[in-house]
């Protein structure tokens, strides 16, 4: 099977384990019976998902002038504490801005290698935390808009990390602290003006992936730089395609290149 891929983030669905797709043009192409098969991936060049230029890749998959310029990449998206929708200050487009801030937003705390505590879209629970490679997540606090999100994660960055270790993530390493207690911890010493935005009575989602072993070490691949791999596809977890001998493709952080890629 070949495939001419755009690579941008891979779809998820919580199951038992996760089922990922991936789109090649206008396919949706199941991810999760490539497991067990090899992978033969050639890098074809790039292409901006704003723009469609060829230019190098910046950041998140557009090039350097779209990541200045066009809103989804705005400094609120990467530190929520920014926004400024709700006053009604335009930062690159109001009305893009206002789509997205004043949505209901979680903050959450996940399982990873530590406790970490993170901002996301209730629309987008609970593929946030499949994305991050979270072994277990629960939500905290339900805000109307995306900046009271920020501001408490914010405070609670105090008390919990806001980054995923992704080595120990992949490695199958992840802290011995429960997600409960961690939560009615968190309450005794949260601000009062975020308590009216508590969810008491919010389940822990568990959640399993396709990995057949975890790896011991591990090897990041570069298609840009590498130009060519090939490899026996072992496992999936957040937007790592796990290969055998430890080397991991973070697909979502490498959007924006064309592959030309074959399942043998």
């Amino acid at each position: 099977m070949k495939y001419t891929i755009l690579l941008q983030k891979m779809n998820n669905v919580l199951g038992e384990p996760v089922r990922y797709t991936i789109m090649a043009g206008d396919e949706e192409i199941p991810v999760n019976p490539w497991i067990g098969k090899r992978i033969r991936m050639d890098f074809a060049g790039y292409e901006c998902l704003s723009c469609g230029s060829p230019l190098p890749v910046f950041a998140q998959g557009v090039c350097k002038k779209c990541f200045f310029t066009i809103p989804e990449m705005g400094p609120w998206i990467i530190h929520p504490e920014l926004c400024q929708a709700h006053l009604d200050i335009e930062d690159r487009n109001l009305e893009y801005e206002k789509s997205v801030q004043l949505a209901p937003h979680i903050v959450y705390l996940a399982k990873t290698s530590h406790i970490k505590v993170g901002v996301t879209r209730k629309t987008q629970v609970p593929f946030r935390w499949i994305d991050q490679g979270a072994d277990e997540a629960i939500a905290v606090l339900e805000t109307p808009n995306r900046y009271l999100a920020g501001k408490a994660e914010v405070f609670l960055k105090q008390y919990f990390t806001d980054k995923t270790s992704w080595q120990q993530m992949l490695k199958g390493i992840r802290t011995k602290k429960e997600l409960a207690a961690e939560k009615e911890r968190l309450r005794t010493f949260l601000p009062g003006e975020f308590i009216p935005y508590w969810l008491a009575d919010e389940k822990i989602t568990r959640i399993s992936y396709p990995v057949s072993a975890h790896p011991a070490k591990i090897k990041s691949i570069n298609i840009a730089k590498q130009q060519h791999f090939e490899g026996l596809l072992t496992g999936i977890k957040g937007q790592y395609l796990i290969f055998e001998g430890g080397q991991v493709f973070n697909v979502r952080n490498q959007s924006g290149s064309i592959v030309e890629w074959e399942v043998v």
